[in-house]
């Protein structure tokens, strides 16, 4: 490839447009996101190509980058699949999601705004009328983000999202377990969740935030009930 002289010598290749693979990338992170591709199903780079009607080069380009955050798993002779998470991945996820949201909690106690605690209420509040699993997952993510934005942490917020697309397939492979009395439990506890945010309580915070995540994953692990 043709290098060129930056500035001070340096030797660079010249930059790449990148905008139909990371849109390809959009649309099949959509489509697993709206539980049109399950944990373990097929991306067969032909079909997909032929759906988005690009050629099978950003498709595999697309696909790569979903490895890259946890989506995808690229094997050299099975193809590409949707992720299907471990029991250890379950559980090295769940601590670290558990060691960023406590920082996080620490922060918005003490550093939020009341602008930044109403959108974390008002996050809460638009799972009131959710009737779609996969609906309730997406506001649900939305209401973490709104309290990692809350924190006013910009590394914080940048850790949270490198494992945002991991936490939002495990809380797919939650409702793919049981969706039994999902819809009706998951507003309850954001509204709590939120509440003791508003309140600054700490103490009341970190163990409620404890307990919601302790929760999916008692469900995905079968060690409890789902309701």
């Amino acid at each position: 490839m043709e290098k060129m002289q930056g500035e001070g010598g340096l030797a660079v290749a010249p930059a790449r447009r990148r905008g139909l693979a990371d849109e390809v990338a959009d649309r099949i992170r959509e489509a697993i996101f709206s539980g049109a591709y399950a944990p373990g199903a097929p991306l067969r780079e032909v079909e997909l190509s032929g759906a988005l009607q690009v050629s099978r080069g950003p498709v595999r380009e697309a696909l790569r980058v979903l490895e890259r955050e946890g989506l995808v798993h690229c094997g050299w002779h099975r193809g590409s699949v949707v992720t299907t998470l471990s029991a250890e991945d379950v559980a090295e996820l769940d601590s670290l999601r558990g060691a960023l949201e406590d920082l996080a909690v620490q922060q918005v106690v003490a550093h939020a705004s009341d602008e930044d605690l109403t959108a974390i209420e008002n996050a809460a509040g638009g799972m009131d009328h959710t009737t779609d699993p996969h609906a309730m997952v997406r506001l649900d993510i939305a209401f973490h983000d709104a309290v990692f934005a809350a924190t006013g942490h910009q590394r914080l917020v940048v850790a949270w999202e490198a494992i945002r697309c991991q936490v939002h397939l495990f809380l797919l492979t939650r409702i793919g377990h049981s969706t039994e009395g999902y819809l009706g439990c998951i507003p309850k506890e954001h509204h709590a969740l939120a509440a003791a945010l508003r309140a600054r309580d700490l103490e009341t915070a970190l163990p409620l935030f404890a307990a919601h995540r302790r929760h999916a994953v008692d469900v995905v692990t079968g060690t409890s009930n789902p309701a």
